[in-house]
């Protein structure tokens, strides 16, 4: 990846709404090259999209579920998995993880524990023989929270 293709997703990753014309005279260079840029990272897939990431107790989720899982694994099994985990807005992150005796992990926030108790109750139901085991941990939103989710840490991830 180019310098400047990096510096830019840097700058994109602390703060996504700021203007061309401002990235521009962050990065010194002109608007019409961070516009081309920015397309480029589009289109070579280093941004998939563009979003914010809100106040989460703010918009009404008071919990953060970690739910590992042991299942069976087979070709129908990874495609029935992504199926349930596509259409439920709750899951925010799904994907085959390793540790514990578990192979998948889904993380998914939450109004309210009955909120949780219900999307587990169908998860689990929605998996049927295929699930083994099941293990969650639950984070309250509305608890200490050290450091807030964000990707724009990243920025700093390998900065010299």
């Amino acid at each position: 990846m180019k310098k400047l293709m990096l510096n830019l997703l840097r700058e994109l990753l602390k703060d996504s709404s700021k203007s061309d014309r401002k990235l521009a005279r962050i990065l010194g260079v002109s608007q019409p090259t961070v516009s081309r840029t920015r397309n480029k990272l589009v289109t070579d897939g280093f941004i998939e999209h563009f979003t914010v990431i809100p106040d989460l107790p703010k918009m009404g989720f008071e919990i953060l579920a970690v739910n590992c899982f042991r299942s069976r694994v087979n070709k129908e099994l990874k495609e029935k998995a992504r199926e349930i985990t596509m259409a439920n807005p709750n899951i925010v992150f799904s994907a085959r993880c390793q540790g514990e005796g578990k192979n998948g992990i889904v993380i998914s926030l939450h109004k309210s524990y009955t909120d949780y108790s219900r999307f587990i109750t169908n998860i689990i139901a929605e998996g049927g023989d295929d699930i083994e085991e099941h293990e969650t941990f639950l984070i309250s939103l509305n608890d200490y929270v050290a450091k807030p989710l964000s990707l724009k840490y990243l920025a700093e991830v390998g900065k010299e």
